[in-house]
């Protein structure tokens, strides 16, 4: 026996030994979908659903819980799932637009959402980014999910039965559907979009049965009628067959905001005649492909699902409104014109969120989209007269802020060229110096151009976040002139300007606060106060929002170490604050109450930044310890894995470049500031085929402080690395450490880059 025994062992190990050593880890396995699904109105742990696509893939698709028009479409705590949709919703707040939906079901038929709907269990439910099942209880039917970028493939495992369906739901705000028997086929269209600035929307879908139809049926609303083609407010169509135990079938699904044919092209182009296992089997490869260019190591399994989960949420925001046509040209259906218009466009994002990390790191990691991207931002100048700030999938009038700004400048400073980047600074001179409709512009510019800022009282809400967002979208643009060539007496005006958060800071309370149009302070003042002349928070969340110039920030505080003990006291305090504005208790307060940090707010992203200003003034350990405390506190691979909402990417972003050991405090500049790895060693591979190898061997749950540093083989003691560095590639290594290196950084000449320091 024993003999046998140590025979088994050798050949295990024989076997072990000859596995491939070059083969690239599933990296999408890491990943959780449901990440931030169990959230609701009043409490978000993220506002997610678990979306099934491709990388900023034009369509996703969710099971559904939600009832029709519902921002919150999955929910973890439901029981039924009533179909699956197809969905370009950015988060709940939003809504969506080209939505529809199809379920499969058994027995007695009901077309209406409650009627169909059945009961399911997480049990019984597997979601990867690239594939989704789930048993449906009540049908006794397993569904299946695998897309492309425009299209899906359907799989349904049917029970024996002779009262099988499928039903196709255009949804209400007027619909079309039409059934061809002869052709086991389904088109149709929804119009159903959230903002009416979106000029002749529809979304054209095509589905192909490959089982034989025996029965077509349409429906308005849940009224039967008697024609397979159907426009109603409500248009529904059903297919029926008989099925046997066991028996699959499959659906081809694509879809087109330009035409019916362009839906064809579409299905066509990206499924040809493939298998559901094949088109599985490509999206996974893409996933992973498109993971892999961040490659952490030597942290424990739940820090990788998180970090991969973050990751995998960061890469859909903004996503593809773009399609091939039949000529193999680059087309678009603009929500400004409500025509085909040529070229690049993306939309389903707010600049206000993503600005600040998320673009970021897609010029890191994946500046090939960011081009497409810009070229987007193009069409969607010359095609509306405005940068959005929101798109959805046109203008949305929905959060403060010129942002757009930041991520046109970005781009071009960071390495971004090969598009009209003088259109580009057309538009930002543009907008900031013009009101626009929808959002778009700057509310309340007469007056910012005026005075410095805008004033508490005439009538412009958020007028004190709008001062310190415009000063820093200004210093973006002011950054892009100089890098353009531009004549200093046409860009000089914006480095000015990028002082005005000056104007606004009150020396009694060293905090920001609104000022009136006479130059008085409001009054009353309640730092605590969430909205009113902030934006979803408060002063002390506000006052932090000075990106381009932290150092005069300190100035202002009267120095380091008044600046360092205002920092700390964002954690000292308790977590009081005055909802008054809003007339209840909105959950991003009611996430900032409870997660004990006293009046940092993670959880919405003004001060989501503010860890890492440490730097700025000699403790960069504190940034350390604090970004640390984070990422383990209040990240989890989890339905209730984050701490507010996720917001297009943005929150997962912060955790993404926290886990790398920096993070992008002003993106209109080259500079990251430095926190500390999460992992042993991560990887980025940047898309030139050079390396970013970020090694801290001895680093662990204990050794979260930076003890030493080299970079490419020299002593590091700079609080910040340079971008342009990074992307020629860099060996970094840290020797790790419990204790924190009081010594390490705390000199003038190692902090990061601050606009007063200009000369």
């Amino acid at each position: 026996m024993k003999k046998l025994i140590l025979f088994c062992l050798l050949l295990i190990s024989i076997k072990s030994y000859s596995q491939p050593k070059n083969k690239l880890p599933s990296l999408v396995d890491y990943v959780n979908p449901l990440m931030g699904s169990d959230s609701k109105y009043e409490l978000s742990n993220g506002n997610t659903y678990p979306a099934i696509a491709l990388p900023w893939g034009m369509n996703t698709w969710t099971p559904q819980t939600g009832k029709m028009g519902d921002g919150w479409q999955y929910t973890y705590s439901a029981n039924k799932i009533n179909g699956f949709k197809q969905t370009h919703q950015p988060s709940p707040w939003m809504n969506d637009y080209g939505q529809f939906a199809i379920m499969p079901v058994t027995g007695h038929l009901k077309v209406s959402q409650n009627g169909r709907a059945s009961w399911f269990s997480h049990k019984a439910e597997i979601a990867k980014p690239y594939y989704y099942n789930v048993y449906l209880a009540d049908h006794d039917i397993t569904a299946e999910i695998t897309p492309t970028e425009r299209t899906a493939q359907f799989r349904f495992t049917y029970p024996k039965s002779d009262s099988s369906y499928i039903i196709v739901d255009a949804l209400d705000h007027g619909s079309f559907v039409q059934i061809i028997p002869g052709e086991n086929k389904i088109i149709g269209y929804t119009t159903r979009h959230t903002f009416e600035s979106t000029k002749n929307f529809k979304d054209y879908f095509v589905v192909y049965s490959d089982k034989p139809i025996t029965l077509a049926q349409t429906y308005s609303d849940s009224t039967l009628t008697d024609s397979l083609g159907l426009h109603a407010k409500h248009a529904i169509a059903v297919i029926g067959f008989k099925t046997q135990r066991s028996e699959q079938v499959h659906l081809r699904v694509s879809s087109s905001f330009i035409s019916l044919e362009q839906a064809e092209i579409n299905l066509k182009r990206e499924q040809s005649d493939d298998s559901f296992d094949i088109t599985e089997q490509k999206a996974k490869n893409i996933w992973n492909e498109t993971l892999n260019h961040v490659a952490a190591e030597g942290g424990t399994v739940d820090q990788e699902r998180t970090f991969y989960s973050c990751l995998y949420r960061m890469l859909f925001f903004p996503n593809k409104l773009y399609e091939i046509n039949a000529k193999n040209q680059i087309v678009h259906y603009s929500p400004y014109t409500g025509k085909k218009e040529a070229g690049y466009m993306f939309g389903g994002t707010g600049f206000w969120d993503t600005f600040r990390a998320l673009y970021p790191f897609l010029n890191l990691a994946y500046p090939h989209i960011v081009k497409e991207m810009q070229e987007g931002l193009i069409n969607d100048y010359k095609e509306g007269g405005w940068l959005p700030e929101w798109s959805s999938p046109g203008y949305a009038n929905v959060m403060i802020g010129n942002n757009s700004a930041s991520v046109v400048a970005e781009a071009y400073l960071k390495g971004g060229r090969g598009y009209a980047i003088e259109t580009l600074w057309q538009a930002l001179v543009h907008g900031a110096n013009n009101a626009g409709p929808d959002g778009t512009g700057r509310e309340g510019v007469a007056y910012y151009n005026k005075l410095g800022y805008v004033p508490y009282d005439v009538k412009i809400s958020e007028n004190a976040a709008r001062t310190l967002e415009y000063a820093y979208d200004d210093f973006a643009i002011y950054q892009l002139g100089k890098a353009l060539h531009k004549p200093d007496a046409e860009i000089e005006i914006y480095k000015e300007r990028a002082m005005n958060y000056k104007k606004l800071f009150d020396p009694q309370t060293d905090l920001m606060r609104g000022k009136n149009k006479d130059g008085s302070f409001e009054t009353p003042f309640n730092p605590f106060k969430w909205g009113d002349a902030f934006t979803e928070g408060n002063s002390w969340h506000y006052t932090w929002g000075v990106f381009q110039d932290i150092k005069g920030l300190e100035t202002l505080m009267g120095g380091k170490k008044q600046f360092l003990a205002k920092l700390d006291s964002v954690f000292i305090l308790p977590p009081i604050f005055d909802a008054s504005y809003y007339g209840e208790v909105i959950h991003e307060i009611r996430e900032m109450q409870i997660v004990n940090m006293g009046q940092y707010a993670h959880g919405n992203e003004p001060i989501q930044h503010m860890l890492y200003l440490y730097d700025y003034a000699g403790e960069p350990w504190k940034t350390q310890y604090y970004v640390r405390d984070v990422m383990n506190k209040l990240y989890f691979a989890t339905p209730d894995g984050y701490c507010g909402d996720e917001d297009n990417g943005q929150t997962s972003a912060w955790y993404v470049f926290s886990a790398l050991g920096f993070y992008p405090v002003c993106p209109a500049s080259d500079q990251y500031e430095l926190g500390a790895p999460l992992f042993k060693k991560i990887t980025l591979n940047l898309e030139d085929g050079k390396k970013v190898v970020i090694s801290a061997p001895n680093n662990n749950g204990q050794n979260l402080y930076i003890k030493s540093m080299t970079f490419n083989g020299k002593p590091y003691d700079l609080n910040w690395l340079s971008h342009h560095e990074l992307m020629q590639g860099a060996i970094i290594h840290l020797d790790m450490s419990a204790q924190p290196n009081k010594h390490r950084g705390v000199k003038d000449a190692d902090f990061p880059y601050s606009l007063s320091n200009d000369k």
